[in-house]
C-alpha cells in the first residue's frame, strides 16, 4: 500500500493561531500539525485542493515531502468549519510502515436479507464501524457485511464481521450488533400477526445511526 500513498508537499509555518491560518485557507491553503515518534510537533500548511481530494477518497496514509525530507504520516484528526462540512485543519502522526495502529473501518451492508421480505420488517444498523488495530499498510477504507442469509430475529454482531486481514485484531465490543432484522415497534412475526397490528402492504425500511459531524 505504502507504494501507492499519495505524496502531499508541505511547508512549514511561519506563524500560528486563528487569524493567520483563516489568511492560509484564504490562499488555498490547508494547516496541519504533524507529530509523534518522539519528535517535535510541526505546524505546517498544504495545498487544500489536492489534500482535500485524498481525504475525501478515503485516504489515510501519505507521504510527506517536508524541506527536503520524505516521510511517512497517518491521518488521526480533522477539523471542520462552524458547518461541518469544509476541512479547515489536519492532523498527521508520524508512521513506521511496519507498525500497528488503531484505526476506525465503515461497515458497508451488503446482499439483499430474507428477513426483509415480512411485511413490516424494519433492518437495524446501529454500529456504523468498527475499531481495529492493524499495521499501517493495512488499513481498510471500508468493510462490507453480507447480510444475504439474514432473517428475521437474526442479527449480526461485531464478533461476525469477517476481518479483511487475519493480522487484524479487533477492537470494538465483539458482542455490539452490526445488523438485525426487526418487526417494527419491536414485536416479532407472530404477535404482530396475532394483533394485526401489521399493514401487509408495508415495506421494509432501513434505519441507520446518525453520524454527528465531529
Amino acid at each position: 500500500m505504502h507504494e501507492e500513498s499519495p505524496i502531499l508537499s508541505a511547508v512549514k509555518r511561519e506563524r500560528v493561531g486563528s487569524r493567520y491560518c483563516k489568511r492560509l485557507r484564504e490562499n488555498g491553503r490547508l494547516p496541519a500539525v504533524v507529530y509523534g515518534h518522539k519528535e517535535e510537533p510541526v505546524s505546517i500548511d498544504l495545498d487544500a485542493k489536492d489534500a482535500v481530494t485524498h481525504i475525501s477518497k478515503g485516504e489515510k496514509v501519505f507521504e510527506l515531502e517536508l524541506e527536503g525530507n520524505k516521510q511517512y504520516v497517518l491521518l488521526k484528526d480533522l477539523g471542520y468549519d462552524y458547518l461541518g462540512t469544509n476541512i479547515i485543519h489536519a492532523d498527521f502522526a508520524r508512521v513506521d510502515l511496519n507498525e500497528r495502529v488503531k484505526t476506525h473501518a465503515h461497515l458497508k451492508l451488503i446482499g439483499d436479507a430474507p428477513g426483509l421480505k415480512n411485511a413490516g420488517a424494519v433492518l437495524m444498523h446501529p454500529l456504523t464501524e468498527l475499531e481495529l488495530e492493524c499495521q499501517v499498510t493495512n488499513l481498510p477504507d471500508q468493510i462490507e457485511v453480507d447480510i444475504s442469509a439474514l432473517e428475521l430475529g437474526e442479527s449480526v454482531t461485531a464478533s461476525d464481521v469477517k476481518l479483511p486481514k487475519s493480522t487484524m485484531v479487533l477492537l470494538s465490543d465483539p458482542n455490539a450488533i452490526v445488523a438485525q432484522i426487526v418487526m417494527a415497534g419491536g414485536t416479532d412475526a407472530a404477535s404482530s400477526d396475532e394483533e394485526g397490528s401489521v399493514d401487509a402492504g408495508a415495506e421494509p425500511t432501513v434505519i441507520t445511526e446518525k453520524k454527528e459531524d465531529e
